[in-house]
């Protein structure tokens, strides 16, 4: 009888753990989003004419007004949205981090970078093309293979050059600020960058002009957090991209900014 006890304590025991409070699930993006009634987005500050800043020093350009569509989208006003400035070394890391909610920041799907985020649908293509100063006798990127390049670090140009031109001579530079000014004090022979980033350094100046051809396609897209708490939110704002797509409403932004 003694042992019989023993035996339905046991199995009582082992019943009243499986019982226990379970895991709370990973609070949802959306919703967490929606419960906080702001949109945190990780832009750049130095990509005309995609994120930059006017001369009262308030951000705009197109990845700017695409946020605020999307708060718009989400939160019924265009300016819940607060922006943190992010640079193509650490956006990965603030996104992960949750310092952002979502990257908007000129950034290109890739294989690589779809190990550690995931990406919304294309909402822009560019290609990397290459900067020289106005004056340059360089026409073609192969008559620079062996010269002195200027790069961003973390951004698809650096790796692409690196694995093109192993014998260049490549200077890296955390911003394009910081790039594009190396480049006016002769410290390079050219930039090889984003198309739509050039674009802008020299819309604005005209002692550097870009080559004609450009070498790539780089698809940029909204990234977000890897995880079943970020699905609700890729879904709603791929569903909106497609939305703004089919409507002609990007293309129209892109016009805005001389992108097209």
């Amino acid at each position: 009888m003694f042992r019989k006890l023993l035996v339905f304590l046991a199995i009582f025991s082992v019943l009243l753990t499986g019982c226990g409070k379970k895991e709370e699930p990973l609070p949802d993006d959306l919703q967490t989003i929606k419960s906080r009634d702001k949109l945190i987005v990780g832009v750049r500050d130095d990509t005309k004419p995609f994120g930059y800043r006017d001369k009262d020093g308030n951000l705009i350009g197109f990845d700017i007004e695409l946020s605020k569509m999307i708060a718009e989208h989400l939160l019924g006003d265009p300016s819940k949205v607060d922006f943190v400035v992010v640079q193509a070394d650490d956006r990965i890391s603030k996104l992960n981090t949750k310092e952002v909610d979502i990257l908007v920041a000129t950034m290109t799907i890739t294989q690589q970078r779809l190990r550690v985020v995931d990406f919304s649908e294309s909402y822009f293509v560019a290609g990397q093309a290459v900067m020289v100063p106005a004056k340059s006798k360089y026409t073609t990127f192969n008559e620079l293979a062996d010269k002195r390049l200027i790069v961003v670090f973390g951004t698809t140009g650096e790796k692409s050059l690196r694995d093109v031109y192993p014998s260049a001579k490549i200077f890296a530079y955390k911003t394009y600020t910081e790039a594009f000014a190396a480049l006016k004090r002769g410290e390079a022979d050219a930039i090889v960058a984003d198309d739509t980033v050039l674009l802008g350094y020299a819309l604005d100046d005209k002692s550097v002009k870009l080559l004609s051809k450009r070498y790539s396609r780089e698809p940029y897209a909204i990234a977000f957090r890897q995880g079943e708490e970020s699905k609700t939110l890729q879904m709603d704002i791929n569903e909106y991209i497609n939305y703004l797509l089919s409507t002609g409403k990007l293309k129209r932004l892109a016009e805005r900014y001389n992108l097209l």
